[in-house]
């Protein structure tokens, strides 16, 4: 959902009272930009692991792949076996 929609609804009733609505959703979808709708809150949060360019990606995408497919999956072998009864 895009910042409109959720200021939208989240705003719904602040919107809906105002002397303005028009105005006063423009503000809201702002604030709602600053503070929630950039990839700087969700990193401090440590959601994001890095922020990289849009021309950039098909080569993110190309290193990630090659080194998952070097990947060497070692599961361990049972510490304990069944114990007789």
């Amino acid at each position: 959902m895009g910042p409109e929609g959720a200021a939208n609804i989240i705003f719904r009733k602040e919107i809906m009272s105002a002397e303005d609505p028009d105005k006063l959703r423009k503000e809201k979808v702002e604030e709602y930009k600053e503070k929630f709708a950039n990839p700087y809150v969700a990193a401090a949060y440590g959601y994001v692991d890095a922020v990289i360019e849009p021309g950039e990606t098909r080569s993110m995408i190309i290193h990630a792949l090659e080194i998952s497919a070097q990947k060497d999956v070692n599961i361990p072998k049972k510490k304990h076996g069944i114990p007789p009864f």
